[in-house]
């Protein structure tokens, strides 16, 4: 989930910095123009700096795979370079160079997306060697495409066209093309994978109009209105961990949450489950109810869903991505902008509406202050953890010889790809009710009472 929902424009840090949260919404990552930061979030709505690299180089992309140490880096300087590093041991483990500039870069528990303008490259994420290059794709000078974090579903959604909103789906692991979505008349703007890699949203140059698609089945599932507004910029669009809900932004000042009522998919603890239906669901449902007696383009229109919750940020023109996730078991609606600056909303899962601001975070010291949503009230909620980095061209394994990393035997490789890929424990703050801060429980044998 990055600015502009995987288009270049979304990494680039032009007129702002790079922003983008993890797979599963636990931390979030800001390129800026000394390096990049680590950000995690923690359980009282607040954010911890685990880590900046001070590399004094600008970074345009960044990508962390979900709690490890595996970040994925492209730089300004060098835009073609795919940089791949342990950050916990300031290291590089290997770089890629490409004929282009890279665009977006994607990643999930088994494999790594680099995304050009006409080609996409599939790594292994194990060794990061390229099993298969897309190559002649259409034009996509804004680097659109989406991975899916399930490993068990591992699609890749790129534009299949450049005059319409047709979507082409690939399956990364038997490397092969799986089906085409004609999802809208419009060029694409936008794509988003849920969490199970069954659900696909798009959206559209138009930014009128969001959809959800079962893949690979292709059958729309959902059809949302986010406005009425032409010449609307979908910026980013972005599921929940549980898939009952998904999140919009656009170049305007609203960002609009959506309700999955029907087939979404749960988290493992229900945690996020959305209540039973209340009046919002009562009358959309009287609603659907009266539409056939209404003409066609009418009924269509009214039959389009519209947003469950919204939330104001302070100025519109900002590109921001979102996430919807739980802290604390609460529902929470995160807004990260490119000025540096996240947002943390409340989500009432019952009756949505308005959010209303909790907190805010500068990410960065040239961000504005941080505030809890009280008049006058500022807070800093960053401690820079600051970790020593080995020179730029040198890994632990090689610089242990005395080694450049070209030099590194796959072994060596493996063996720095198998410790960044180790998940890493919850940070901040322990939750007594969350099962992931505690190891599991045994009772005790009979014998031994």
């Amino acid at each position: 989930m990055s600015l502009g929902g995987g288009n270049s424009t979304e990494g680039s840090n032009a007129g702002g910095i790079f922003v983008q949260f993890n797979q599963d919404c636990t931390s979030l990552v800001a390129g800026s123009s000394s390096g990049y930061h680590l950000f995690a979030l923690t359980p009282d709505d607040g954010v911890e700096e685990i880590y900046a690299s001070r590399s004094g180089q600008e970074t345009c992309l960044v990508d962390r795979l979900f709690s490890s140490s595996l970040v994925a880096i492209v730089t300004v300087s060098a835009p073609r370079k795919l940089i791949v590093c342990h950050y916990k041991k300031g290291t590089e483990i290997c770089n890629y160079s490409y004929s282009n500039t890279i665009l977006a870069v994607k990643l999930n528990r088994s494999r790594l997306i680099v995304c050009l303008e006409e080609s996409l490259h599939i790594h292994n994420i194990r060794d990061m060697k390229i099993l298969h290059t897309i190559r002649d794709t259409p034009p996509n000078p804004r680097g659109l495409c989406a991975l899916s974090p399930c490993v068990d579903h591992c699609y890749v959604a790129y534009p299949g066209s450049s005059a319409v909103g047709e979507v082409q789906i690939f399956d990364a692991v038997h490397l092969n093309a799986k089906c085409v979505i004609s999802a809208h008349d419009s060029p694409l703007a936008a794509l988003a994978w849920s969490m199970c890699g069954r659900r696909l949203a798009t959206a559209s140059e138009r930014g009128t109009v969001i959809r959800v698609f079962a893949v690979p089945e292709r059958t729309r599932l959902y059809e949302f209105r986010r406005g009425v507004k032409r010449c609307v910029s979908i910026a980013c669009l972005a599921f929940s961990a549980c898939g009952a809900y998904l999140a919009a932004t656009s170049n305007t000042e609203t960002v609009h949450v959506f309700r999955l009522q029907e087939g979404g998919e749960r988290a493992p603890d229900d945690a996020a489950a959305p209540p039973e239906p209340g009046w919002v669901d009562w009358m959309s449902q009287t609603l659907s109810a009266g539409l056939v007696y209404l003409p066609a383009q009418v009924s269509d229109v009214l039959s389009q869903g519209r947003a469950f919750a919204s939330a104001k940020l302070p100025r519109a023109g900002c590109r921001a991505v979102a996430a919807v996730t739980n802290v604390s078991r609460a529902a929470r609606l995160l807004v990260a902008t490119s000025e540096g600056v996240l947002y943390v909303y409340a989500l009432d899962a019952a009756d949505g509406g308005d959010c209303a601001l909790l907190r805010s975070h500068p990410l960065l010291d040239c961000a504005p202050p941080a505030c809890d949503g009280r008049p006058g009230a500022c807070v800093r909620r960053l401690t820079s953890c600051d970790v020593p980095a080995v020179a730029a061209g040198c890994s632990y394994a090689g610089a242990l010889r005395g080694r450049h990393p070209d030099h590194m035997t796959e072994s060596e490789r493996e063996h720095e790809l198998g410790a960044a890929l180790a998940g890493s424990p919850p940070r901040g703050a322990y939750d007594i009710r969350d099962p992931r801060h505690f190891p599991p429980m045994r009772a005790p044998d009979a014998a031994a009472d």
